[in-house]
């Protein structure tokens, strides 16, 4: 009795065995099929590149402070003008200077804590600058002593310094994404002759986003940086033969 138990089991482990085999033979084949049947490579083109802005706007704010409404403005009428003869001598036409209204605040007639404050009228004015030479206006920004000495307190509560655009960015994107796709290219040829494969045709193609920083380095654009670095990854899917 135990010897046909023992022969029962000999059987059975060797129909499991045999069974075991021959599913593993055929999850092989269907994997190999699978390769076969989806040859392809998928590679990321990079492309970086540092362009001029074309466009810089400049915000030259300024205030005054006192108790005497009418000092304030007149204060303030002052420093304009000088701003304004300033970046006359910095080469700016009137087309690049735009004036500002003045505006004087009676801190004294806030509903909270106005009786506080020591000096009643607060005055703030802001001469602009738009202009499409941004090296011309980095200049004039460093030359700013002559109105400091003059005593016009520059300062507000917007950005200081001038901010740099791109708006010629179309013209820029094409030559980056035809780069970016050289390169991706590039990268699937050596790895189809690595692989013996001959490059066959685009499968899929994602031009990615295309971001702008600073030339520096940083990896986002707070608008401060004239020269600006244009970046894109792009993703691209061949057939191999």
């Amino acid at each position: 009795m135990a010897d046909n138990t023992r022969s029962v089991g000999l059987v059975a482990a060797l129909v499991l065995a045999v069974g075991l085999a021959a599913g593993g033979y055929g999850v092989g084949k269907g994997l190999e099929r699978f390769r076969a049947a989806d040859r392809s490579v998928t590679v990321k083109g990079l492309a970086e590149k540092d362009v001029e802005s074309d466009y810089a706007v400049w915000p030259l704010a300024f205030r005054r402070a006192g108790n005497d409404f009418g000092a304030v403005q007149r204060q303030l009428a002052e420093d304009r003008d000088r701003v304004v003869a300033f970046l006359k001598t910095q080469g700016f036409g009137e087309p690049e200077i735009e004036i500002r209204p003045l505006q004087v605040q009676d801190l004294w007639a806030r509903e909270y804590g106005g009786n506080n404050q020591p000096l009643r009228f607060q005055g703030t004015a802001q001469v602009l600058v738009k202009s499409a030479r941004p090296q011309a206006v980095e200049a004039a920004a460093l030359a700013v002593d002559p109105l400091i000495q003059a005593g016009v307190q520059l300062g507000g509560d917007g950005p200081a310094g001038p901010r740099y655009q791109l708006r010629a960015f179309n013209e820029a994107k094409a030559p980056l994404l035809a780069e970016a796709t050289r390169n991706a290219r590039e990268q699937a040829e050596k790895f189809a002759a690595e692989a013996g494969a001959t490059l066959g045709r685009l499968r899929n193609a994602n031009q990615g986003v295309i971001q702008i920083g600073a030339a520096g380095g940083e990896g986002f654009d707070d608008s401060s940086a004239r020269v600006k670095r244009l970046r894109v990854v792009s993703t691209f899917e061949y057939t191999l033969d």
